[in-house]
């Protein structure tokens, strides 16, 4: 059993620690460090440990020496690399919330912190462990396809996801926060990328995109200032933060009461309403109205040393959100949507007579991995990667060999290399170029 304490209370990391509730001969949660004493209580009566193991920030815990095997860290983005150093030069080894950085020198920062101590750091990209892609992955080492000519990826983020986080919310100013929306939500899809053409190094990259539908230039007219303080169209609206996330289902809980998430006694409806009647409220105010600079949408092209290019395409504002995925490779081709958790793989079918009439060119094999409700109940969100991911963070720990999704510090690097190459593209409209581990425009 390895013992483990949780740095950033939050749904991520309490979500991987889980795995103490479901697995408890793998995982004991022994701490908790978080600024919120509501957390902290929270976490403390959950796990069942005493309040001398609650800390109120990573350098206090730090400061104690090592008093478990390994932290859980589900701090905000911009604290991952202030939080994890301490940590790792006090001894423990970790799992790390992505993005484990938002920028190059933080990313080398913490790369020279790991080579230094020599812990274990893995980053939670937790849809390598999702059944969908760990299979598609397989597929790809068996060779069924061939070799990679082409990747196209998309994510459509839900109009309500995306205003909860990326407009309205702690995600919604990257100057603030320290994230892009590329970067906060879209580094799993780069670093799927990257990890079905391990091996092989990306040698350029160009982005476009903006804030295309989420400004002022959208607002109806008449609209207020704030939802439910000031609008007369606040009934009618599709955003409307009552329609959104006062009435059933109460979406994105945790991110808008963030202080009485794990406080079910405080978090009432009366309180909720009444928090976002205050004009302090980040999200009190109209989605069309806020100070948000986040693309809501933005391509990425990708070209890797072997020829091989790779698309992927963020979408705000869909009706449903999904992840979808074509991969185009010698002998045949894998298509699929996460969210239905099936794909199919085609190949050319060569037979004589294959082409009479009413008979296709090619063969196709689907691969239905079952209902995504039972998959996600069972190993937790991320279509069941989740819990996948810290059952594996433990065995890697403890020494055993780690699965084919097991993502390391160093497995993720060109994944986020390869984001902050595309939103400088996207900034500066000049594409960027690899050469010795960075990415710069070719003058």
């Amino acid at each position: 059993m390895l013992t483990g304490i949780i740095v950033g209370a939050g749904h991520r990391a309490l979500g991987y620690a889980e795995l103490a509730k479901i697995k408890g001969e793998s995982l004991k949660i022994v701490g908790v460090a978080d600024p919120l004493p509501e957390r902290r209580k929270y976490t403390r009566e959950y796990f069942s440990f005493g309040e001398d193991m609650c800390f109120e920030s990573a350098e206090d815990l730090a400061a104690r020496g090592k008093l478990a095997d390994v932290i859980i860290n589900g701090t905000m983005d911009q604290q991952h690399v202030a939080t994890s150093i301490p940590l790792l030069e006090a001894g423990y080894d970790m799992l790390l919330e992505k993005p484990f950085a938002v920028n190059e020198a933080e990313l080398q920062l913490l790369a020279d912190a790991v080579k230094r101590t020599g812990r274990k750091v893995m980053i939670c990209h937790v849809l390598r462990y999702a059944p969908f892609y760990a299979e598609i992955k397989k597929r790809l080492l068996n060779g069924d396809i061939g070799r990679i000519l082409n990747i196209q990826s998309a994510e459509h983020v839900s109009y309500h996801h995306f205003s909860a986080c990326y407009v309205r919310g702690k995600w919604s100013k990257h100057s603030e926060c320290g994230a892009s929306s590329l970067l906060a939500k879209c580094c799993h899809d780069i670093d799927l990328i990257t990890w079905f053409k391990s091996g092989v190094d990306p040698v350029s990259v160009d982005s476009m995109g903006g804030i295309n539908f989420f400004n002022a230039a959208n607002a109806p007219a008449n609209a207020g200032n704030y939802c439910l303080i000031d609008c007369p169209l606040e009934h009618t609206c599709d955003f409307s933060v009552r329609r959104l996330h006062l009435d059933n289902p109460v979406r994105w809980r945790s991110y808008i009461w963030p202080k009485t998430a794990y406080c079910p006694e405080a978090n009432t409806p009366e309180y909720r309403e009444a928090a976002l009647k205050d004009p302090a409220h980040p999200h009190a105010r109209c989605v069309w109205k806020c100070d948000n600079d986040q693309p809501d949408t933005q391509a990425v092209m990708i070209t890797f040393a072997d020829g091989t290019v790779a698309t992927h395409t963020m979408a705000a504002n869909t009706s449903r959100p999904l992840r979808k995925l074509h991969i185009v490779g010698t002998d045949g081709e894998i298509e699929g949507v996460f969210d239905d958790n099936k794909f199919v793989v085609r190949r050319r079918d060569l037979t004589p007579g294959h082409l009479l009439p009413g008979q296709k060119e090619y063969t196709e094999e689907e691969i239905d991995l079952g209902d995504m409700g039972d998959t996600t109940g069972a190993f937790g969100d991320h279509g069941g990667g989740d819990l996948r991911l810290a059952m594996d963070f433990v065995e890697f720990v403890a020494g055993g060999t780690p699965s084919i999704s097991c993502t390391q510090l160093s497995d993720s690097i060109n994944g986020h290399l390869i984001v902050f190459a595309a939103d400088t593209a996207l900034q500066d409209e000049k594409r960027q170029f690899y050469k010795d581990g960075k990415f710069t425009p070719r003058s």
